[in-house]
C-alpha cells in the first residue's frame, strides 16, 4: 500500500514498487478520489463560484499526484499522434520536451475535466468511484499488454499484475451508481472503452504499453466518466 501511494502520488517516501504494488493501485485511487471530494467539498463551503471550486479540485489532483499523468497524457500524444516510426515514437516519449500535440490536447481535457466537475461536484462518490476505475484500468493494463522497452529494473512490479484485478470495476460501477443509476453504469462502459482504446492504440503503435500511455489510459478513462456523470 504504501509503495503504491508512494508511486502514484506526492505523498509517503518514496520506495521501490515490487510485484504487490499493483494490486493496491485501486485503492490508492480510491484515496485520492476521497481527497479530492474533501477538497470539493471544503470549496463549496467557503466559496461561492461553482467555477473557482471545481477548479480547486482539479488543481488538487494535480498536486497530489505530482502531474505524473498529466505528463504520461503530455508524452504519448506527441508519442503516438505523429506520424512516426516505432523507434521514433519511443524517443519522443522519453523527452521531456513538449510538443504540440500535446500543447493542444492537454488544456483541451484540462478544461473538459473542469466543466464535468462544475456541473457535478456536489457528489463526493464519484470522485472515489472514478479515480478508483482510472486506478484499476493502470493495474490491470500489464496483465493483457507487453511493455514496450525492455523490462530490466520493472519486471517485478509488472510481474505482479494479474487479470482479475478487473473486479475492483464492480465496486466503482456501484459508487457511480449510487450517485446516478442512469449515468452511472454508462459512464464506467465509456470510460473503460476510452482507456482501452489509449492502450489499444499504443499497442498498435509501439507494441505495447509504457508508464506515459498507462497515466494517459488514466487521465482519459477519468475525464471520460466525468463528462457522462456531468449534468
Amino acid at each position: 500500500m504504501l509503495s503504491a501511494l508512494s508511486f502514484l502520488t506526492i505523498l509517503g517516501k518514496p520506495r521501490l514498487p515490487d510485484q504487490r504494488t499493483l494490486a493496491w493501485f485501486p485503492v490508492v485511487g480510491a484515496l485520492i478520489g476521497l481527497i479530492l471530494a474533501t477538497v470539493s467539498w471544503a470549496a463549496g463551503l467557503g466559496i461561492s463560484s461553482r467555477f473557482l471550486a471545481a477548479g480547486l479540485v482539479v488543481l488538487a489532483d494535480l498536486i497530489i499526484t505530482g502531474m505524473l499523468h498529466f505528463d504520461g497524457l503530455a508524452d504519448s500524444t506527441d508519442g503516438l499522434l505523429p506520424h512516426l516510426e516505432r523507434k521514433r515514437r519511443l524517443e519522443v516519449m522519453r523527452s521531456p520536451d513538449v510538443g504540440a500535440f500535446a500543447l493542444a490536447i492537454v488544456p483541451v481535457v484540462l478544461c473538459l475535466r473542469w466543466f464535468a466537475i462544475v456541473s457535478n461536484s456536489s457528489e463526493w462518490l464519484m470522485f472515489i468511484g472514478i479515480w478508483m476505475l482510472s486506478r484499476t484500468l493502470m493495474a490491470t493494463a500489464p496483465a493483457w499488454l507487453p511493455y514496450a522497452h525492455d523490462q530490466g529494473i520493472v519486471t517485478p512490479f509488472l510481474a505482479g499484475a494479474r487479470k482479475w484485478f478487473v473486479v475492483w470495476f464492480i465496486p466503482s460501477a456501484i459508487l457511480l451508481g449510487t450517485v446516478d443509476v442512469q449515468r452511472g453504469p454508462v459512464a464506467i462502459g465509456l470510460a473503460v472503452l476510452a482507456g482501452t482504446a489509449v492502450l489499444g492504440l499504443a499497442y498498435k503503435k509501439i507494441n505495447g504499453f509504457t508508464g506515459d500511455v498507462l497515466g494517459a489510459s488514466a487521465v482519459i478513462a477519468e475525464t471520460v466518466a466525468l463528462i457522462v456523470m456531468a449534468r
